[in-house]
C-alpha cells in the first residue's frame, strides 16, 4: 500500500490517497472524486472548459461548481507534502511530485524485462478490480466514454501481465498452468492463450487433461467461427517466451504517461504549455507549433499520434501549444506571425538547448523557416513539412480573398457549435482521405483545441505570413517534405520552397492529406527520411 514516509495514490478499485502509512479522508462527492481522478489519470494540467464539459452538466453556473470541487480537494491533500493543485483563470494541473500511482507503477513495470514474479502477479490481481470504481457517473456521457476506454486499457494490460508471467522462464511448471489459464480467461478468443493452456498441461504431464481441453476449446473456437488454434504436438515443450513489445495504443499510452508538461512565459506574459517524450539524453529534436495542437489530446489522435510515436522512438521530442491553443493561454493579446517565432524562441530557451534540429509543419514551417534565419548558430537539421512561404494575402486574387474571408466568417459563427459542418470546411480540405471516424475525432479535437475568436484570430495571422525573403539566406541542411496530392496546400508550393533554399533536398511523399494519417504508407516515408537525414 504505502510505506511510512510517501504518498500513495490508488486508482484500482475505490480511489483511495495514502501518506505516511495511512490512509486521508478525501470528499465523498462523486464527481469531486471523479475530479481527482482524471486530473491523475492524464497526468496533465487541464483547462477549466474542458472539466467543466465532463464533469458538470448543470446550466448555469458549472465553473462555480469546478471550483467549490478544487477547494474540497485542496483541502483534503493540503497536508500532504510534495502534492500541489494548482489552479489559475485557465487551467487545473495536480502536481503529485514523487508519489506513487499504482496504475502508473503497474504499467511501467509491464515493460522493465527485470521485474519478477511476485511483482507481476501483484500487478495483476490489482488489475482484477477495476478502475476508480466509486467513480461512476452515468448521465454524463463524454464522462462515461474516457472512463470506459481507461477501463479497457486497464483490461489490457492486465492480459499483458498474465501472458507475459504464463511465459517466464523461470516459472515453475505447475504454477505456469495457473497463469495461462488465466491469461485464457482475460483473452477468451485469442489462439496463443488457448495454446498455452494446452501446452502448459503438456509440460507438466497431464496429457489426458491436456487432450481434453485442445477439443473443448477447439469446440469454442468452431462456434465463434473462429480459426482454429495451431495446435503443438504432445510432447512437452516450453510455452514460448513472451514479447514485451506493446500495441501501438499501449505505445501511445506509455508515451503520454512518460510526457512531462511544463510551462514557459513569454515576453508579453502568456503562459506556454511544452513538452518533452522520451529520454533526456537522447539527441533531441523540436517540433515548432502548428495549428492544431494540444499536448495531451494528441496522443489520442487516431491521425498523428502514430507519427509521434515514432518520432519520440529514438529521440527527445520536445513540442508546445501555440499561444491561444490547447493548453497554453487562450486569452492572449495578441495572436501574430511574430509572436509564433518569439514563442518558440522562449520554449527552446526553457528547454535549454543550445542546437537542435528543428521540424515545422504547415504553417510551423514558415515559423521554423524564420527562427533559423536569426538563429542560424542553433539548428543542425531544418525539416519542413506542408509548408509554404507566403500566406494567401499575398497571392490570391480578389474572388480567392472575398471566399477566404467568407470561411472566416463562418468560423466566427459557427466554431464551437455541436453541428461539426463549419469545422469541417477545414476538416475535408486537411484530410480528405480520412475515414468518418478520423473526421469525426479531428472535428471534435478542433473545437476541444481553440475558441471561435482565436480560430479567426489564427487565420488572419496565417493569412499574412511572408518569408520569401528569408529563404536565400538559409544556410543550414534542409529537408522538404510534401504530400503529392495535398489539398490545402499545392505540390508545386513545396517544390518552389525547395528551390529557393540553397541545397535543400526534396521528397514527395504518396498521400491527399495536408496533415498525414498515421496509418497511409506517406506516414512511413515521412518518418524514414527524417531519420535518414538527421543520421547524416
Amino acid at each position: 500500500m504505502s510505506s511510512p514516509g510517501s504518498v500513495h495514490f490508488q486508482l484500482l478499485g475505490d480511489i483511495k490517497v495514502f501518506a505516511d502509512g495511512r490512509e486521508l479522508s478525501i470528499p465523498p462527492s462523486r464527481k469531486t472524486r471523479a475530479l481527482l481522478a482524471y486530473l491523475l489519470i492524464t497526468g496533465a494540467p487541464q483547462r477549466r472548459e474542458r472539466l467543466c464539459e465532463l464533469l458538470w452538466d448543470v446550466p448555469d453556473d458549472p465553473r462555480g461548481a469546478l471550483r467549490w470541487s478544487l477547494s474540497k480537494l485542496r483541502g483534503a491533500i493540503s497536508e500532504v507534502d510534495g502534492v500541489v493543485l494548482n489552479a489559475d483563470r485557465e487551467r487545473v494541473a495536480l502536481e503529485v511530485g514523487d508519489a506513487s500511482i499504482d496504475l502508473h507503477r503497474y504499467s511501467q513495470l509491464m515493460d522493465n524485462p527485470a521485474a519478477d514474479v511476485a511483482s507481476l502477479s501483484e500487478a495483476w490481481k490489482a488489475c482484477q478490480q477495476g478502475l476508480v470504481q466509486d467513480c461512476d457517473l452515468p448521465r454524463l456521457q463524454a464522462y462515461g466514454a474516457w472512463l470506459t476506454r481507461e477501463r479497457l486499457e486497464v483490461e489490457r494490460l492486465r492480459v499483458r501481465l498474465a501472458r507475459r508471467l504464463a511465459g517466464m522462464t523461470n516459472m515453475p511448471a505447475d504454477e505456469a498452468v495457473i497463469w495461462a489459464d488465466a491469461w485464457r480467461q482475460d483473452a477468451p478468443h485469442d489462439p496463443e492463450a488457448a495454446i498455452a493452456s494446452v501446452v502448459a498441461r503438456f509440460n507438466i504431464g497431464q496429457m489426458k487433461e491436456a487432450k481434453a481441453l485442445r477439443h473443448e476449446l477447439g469446440l469454442q473456437f468452431q462456434s465463434m467461427n473462429l480459426p482454429l488454434p495451431d495446435w503443438p504436438d504432445e510432447a512437452p515443450q516450453p510455452v514460448a517466451p513472451v514479447s514485451l513489445a506493446a500495441t501501438p495504443e499501449e505505445a501511445d499510452r506509455a508515451l503520454r504517461l512518460q510526457q512531462r508538461v511544463r510551462f514557459a512565459s513569454a515576453g508579453d506574459g502568456v503562459s506556454l504549455a511544452w513538452a518533452s517524450v522520451g529520454d533526456d539524453e537522447a539527441p533531441v529534436l523540436v517540433k515548432a507549433a502548428n495549428w492544431l495542437s494540444h499536448l495531451e489530446l494528441d496522443w489520442e489522435a487516431p491521425i498523428w499520434s502514430p507519427l509521434y510515436r515514432e518520432l519520440a522512438r529514438a529521440r527527445r521530442f520536445i513540442r508546445y501549444d501555440e499561444r491561444g491553443c490547447g493548453l497554453s493561454d487562450w486569452d492572449v493579446p495578441e495572436i501574430s506571425f511574430e509572436t509564433f517565432v518569439t514563442d518558440l524562441e522562449t520554449v527552446v530557451d526553457a528547454a535549454g538547448l543550445e542546437r537542435f534540429p528543428l521540424l515545422g509543419i504547415s504553417q510551423g514551417a514558415s515559423v521554423s523557416i524564420e527562427y533559423a534565419a536569426r538563429h542560424p548558430e542553433r539548428v543542425s537539421h531544418l525539416i519542413l513539412f506542408g509548408g509554404y512561404a507566403a500566406g494567401w494575402r499575398h497571392l490570391a486574387s480578389p474572388q480567392e480573398v472575398k471566399e477566404r474571408e467568407a470561411v472566416m466568417v463562418l468560423t466566427e459563427a459557427g466554431w464551437g457549435r455541436d453541428d461539426a459542418s463549419y469545422r469541417h470546411l477545414f476538416t475535408s480540405s486537411f484530410l480528405p482521405d480520412a475515414t468518418t471516424e478520423e473526421l469525426s475525432w479531428f472535428d471534435d479535437f478542433q473545437r476541444r483545441t481553440t475558441s471561435a475568436a482565436n480560430a479567426v484570430r489564427f487565420l488572419e495571422a496565417f493569412s499574412t505570413i511572408d518569408v520569401r525573403h528569408r529563404l536565400a539566406e538559409l544556410q543550414v541542411p534542409t529537408l522538404v517534405l510534401h504530400s503529392r496530392g495535398d489539398h490545402r496546400i499545392p505540390l508545386a508550393t513545396g517544390r518552389q520552397l525547395a528551390a529557393a533554399i540553397p541545397n535543400a533536398e526534396f521528397v514527395g511523399l504518396e498521400s491527399n492529406n495536408h496533415l498525414l494519417l498515421g496509418r497511409e504508407p506517406g506516414s512511413t516515408a515521412f518518418v524514414d527520411a527524417i531519420r535518414q537525414f538527421l543520421a547524416r
